[in-house]
């Protein structure tokens, strides 16, 4: 008999309370991502300038294309969130068992940021978004507390440019589905 899964970090985080998810909809900026992901230590010195648009579809699931430069061209991943089981909750289901992605709204103010969480197997992200490029200190704070919160630290704590960004690409640079945290 298997030990029971030891308690995530995140089930310790609670969702945004009676947020409208039409207030989320609208472009938004990455201002800081906190995560353990290889892929961001090695090449965290070469970070895009990152931009998402975000649909409610249904009044219910979200629609997030995200507009990033990979190789000086602008690629559009898109993604579809289903409603999971609590308010501020979604579920983006992946292509391979256990490459199911988790996504929660932390904590927002819709006209200036929202700190989302993103979980897939045991691995937690945390990602700060801005209306605009630039925060206030006051949200950087809230969103250094939320990354120690769940066991991240400033060593894997990454901050984006805030000039360079794409908010369309051709047919030819446009994904459906997953995207690494």
């Amino acid at each position: 008999q298997r030990p029971p899964p030891s308690p995530s970090p995140l089930d310790k985080v609670v969702a945004q309370q009676g947020l409208s998810l039409s207030q989320l909809s609208g472009k938004w900026f990455l201002v800081g991502m906190a995560s353990r992901c290889s892929y961001l230590a090695e090449h965290g010195h070469q970070l895009e300038a990152t931009m998402m648009t975000v649909t409610v579809l249904d009044g219910q699931s979200l629609a997030i294309s995200t507009f990033r430069k990979l190789d000086r061209m602008c690629w559009e991943i898109r993604q579809h969130y289903l409603p999971a089981q609590a308010p501020g909750r979604f579920l983006l289901k992946g292509h391979r068992k256990n490459s199911n992605v988790d996504l929660m709204v932390g904590e927002a103010d819709p006209s200036s940021f929202v700190i989302l969480y993103y979980k897939k197997g045991p691995s937690i992200s945390v990602k700060l978004y801005g209306r605009t490029s630039l925060v206030s200190d006051a949200v950087m704070d809230k969103f250094e507390q939320r990354v120690s919160a769940v066991g991240l630290s400033t060593d894997v704590t990454y901050y984006f440019p805030t000039y360079g960004f794409c908010d369309s690409a051709d047919e030819f640079h446009i994904l459906d589905g997953e995207l690494d945290m």
